[in-house]
Parts: structure tokens; sequence; C-alpha cells
């Protein structure tokens, strides 16, 4: 037996479980140990994910390198580089290694089925019916959402596939024909299958900056007296970073107490979908939330957005350290300067509603 193998290991073990407490100083140091002791493959995703989650992307890329050297088929290892890259602005590396995602065993994860349908790859659309599966979170789909347009405008005919809540924003927002997945679904005459997250893949290969927003066609607004500022203050619990990226009770009814601040959640405001959530925001003057599917929504509306970010778990895609972001250009971005304290973000946020 290698005494030494495995005591990397249960170094190994230990700093992935520090990993998964939050407190990642202490597990890059039980990491960097076991790594000093015998290189392993779950030693360099654990490393690079840590690195990751403080957003030092370029340390993250070369702790998934070095997972790749040691097994080059690790789908999450490519994954997890591909975010890396994302972080770093490379859009075309990010996006193409980051489709390794659909290959990692999670059941968190929605990958598109298996159709018997040709997958899009950029083969001319003209006259030809493109069958878009919305994969991933819901806040994905309305960031990718903005890639159907130039689909149309090439003369394809779009069908997507959505979750319920985003049937009407698709059918209404995007002009397409959307299908909600619910039930057994019948499609047919569809001569290519695109799932929504390889969309960025496909027309980012050579694009400096991703298609503009708006791309969303505004519904009637939904005004209400007195109101002008939307809030929304936490996002899925069931997302692993939601600790981070959510606020405390406090911090959210501190913004709550704003003048003209209403709460944008569905159990406040009564909206069925988020068709109804964008007529309300079309109502406001602006938007403030933590990093979620409203955050999208109101980007992809075009309204002035303030976005809320954490400093452990920050999604690379908003890059680092920048206050704009090339994807929604009405959106501001504030940054937590430390793990849990989000006392200096709403400072910065009152200061600059004056």
């Amino acid at each position: 037996m290698d005494d030494r193998s495995d005591l990397a290991r249960a170094l190994v073990a230990e700093g992935e479980a520090l990993v998964r407490a939050w407190r990642l100083k202490e597990a890059e140091a039980k990491l960097g140990e076991a790594w000093a002791i015998a290189p392993t493959l779950s030693g360099a995703q654990a490393l690079g994910f840590a690195r990751y989650l403080q957003g030092d992307f370029e340390a993250a890329e070369a702790w998934f390198r070095e997972a790749l050297i040691i097994d080059p088929q690790f789908a999450l290892a490519r994954a997890s580089l591909g975010m890396a890259l994302l972080g770093q602005g490379r859009w075309a590396e990010g996006f193409a290694e980051h489709d390794a995602w659909r290959r990692v065993p999670d059941p968190q994860l929605d990958p598109a089925p298996e159709l018997g349908l040709p997958l899009w790859s950029g083969e001319p659309v003209a006259g030809k019916n493109l069958l878009i599966w919305g994969e991933e979170g819901l806040g994905d789909q309305i960031m990718y959402a903005r890639f159907t347009r130039p689909l149309q405008e090439a003369g394809a005919e779009v069908i997507w596939i959505c979750r319920p809540p985003l049937q009407r924003l698709m059918a209404e927002g995007l002009g397409v024909t959307a299908v909600a997945r619910q039930g057994t679904l019948e499609i047919e005459g569809a001569d290519y299958l695109a799932p929504s997250s390889r969309l960025p893949m496909i027309f980012m290969r050579t694009a400096k900056a991703p298609p503009p927003a708006p791309y969303l066609a505004s519904p009637q607004p939904l005004k209400a007296h007195g109101l002008t500022l939307g809030v929304m203050a936490r996002g899925n619990p069931a997302l692993a970073n939601d600790r981070n990226r959510s606020l405390s009770p406090k911090a959210a009814a501190e913004l709550l107490a704003l003048p003209g601040a209403v709460s944008l959640a569905p159990e406040d405001t009564g909206a069925r979908d988020f068709w109804d959530t964008a007529a309300i925001i079309m109502g406001l003057e602006r938007v403030i939330t933590v990093d979620t599917a409203v955050a999208h929504l109101a980007g992809a509306l075009g309204k002035p957005v303030w976005v809320l970010l954490p400093a452990i778990g920050c999604d690379g895609r908003w890059g680092r350290g920048r206050s704009d972001t090339p994807w929604y250009g009405a959106m501001r971005l504030f940054r937590q300067r430390a793990p849990g304290d989000w006392s200096g973000v709403l400072a910065e946020v009152k200061a600059a509603l004056g």
C-alpha cells in the first residue's frame, strides 16, 4: 500500500469538504499539501474550483489544465476550464470548452435530450425549422435568447422548447413559437436541434462581443403609483452558491426600505410567469437585483438594472473588477468586497441613487 498516496487522497477529501463549506483559504492549504505529496486529478480540480470561486480565473485555468493533463477526458475539468476562460473574456475558447458540461454526470444538470435530429453547428438556416431546447437555468436561457434574432434574420423558423415560466416571454418577447416543457411533447418538421447553451458557442466563435440588448419586445408596462424601484433580493435556494449571491434578510429589508421600492419576487407581485414580471419591470424606473434570472430579464428588456455580485462564486461571465458588461448595455455591476458583507455594496447603491 502506498502510504503517501493514501495520505494525499485523505488530504484532498478534507480539502474538498472545506470547499463545500466555503472555507476556501483553508481548503487551498490542505489541497496544496496534498498536491506536494502526490498530484491527483481530484486535487487539481478542487484547487482550480477554489481559485475560480475567488475570482482568480488565471490560476483556476492553470489548475484545470493540470487536471486535463492527468485525464484529458475529464469532462468536469474541461467544463470548469471553460468558465475560467469566460471569466477572462476569452469567449470562443470558453464556450467551446464549457460545452463539456453536458457530459458531467450530475442529476441537477439538464442537457437537451436525444431527439433524432442533427445538431445545428452553424449551417445555413434559410427556410429551415430550428428547434431550440432550453438548457441550464432560466437566466441562462434569457441570456442566450439574444441569439434568436440573428437566426430569424437568416431565415430560420424558430421553435423554442422552454420551462413553463418562460413560455409567454419567449413567444411574445422573441416572436417565436414557444412550447412549454410539460407532458408529452410532439414536435414534427424540425430540421435541426439547437440546445440553447450551444448557441453562444457557435455565434461567439469569431464575435468580439455578444449581440447587444435589448432584444426582447416589451409588454404593456404595468405601473403602480409611487413605485419606481424593483428589488429582487434572493435567487433559487436550491443552487449551491445561493448562500453567497442572495442577500441576508437585513440587507434585503434595507433595499426594500428605499423610496419607491417594491419586491419583484413572484410571491409578492402575484406574477404568473416572466412575462408578467416583465410588465411590472417596464413600469418601473430601475431594477436592483442579485445575480438571478430577473437580472437577465431586465437587461434583455433594456431596463436600467443594477446587479449585486458576491465576492465568492461570482459567475465568470460577469468578468472581474469591471462595473459594466458587454452582455447588457443598461446594466451596472456592484461587487462585494468581502465575502458575506453586503454593507459596502448597499452604501454604493445608495450613493449612486443620490
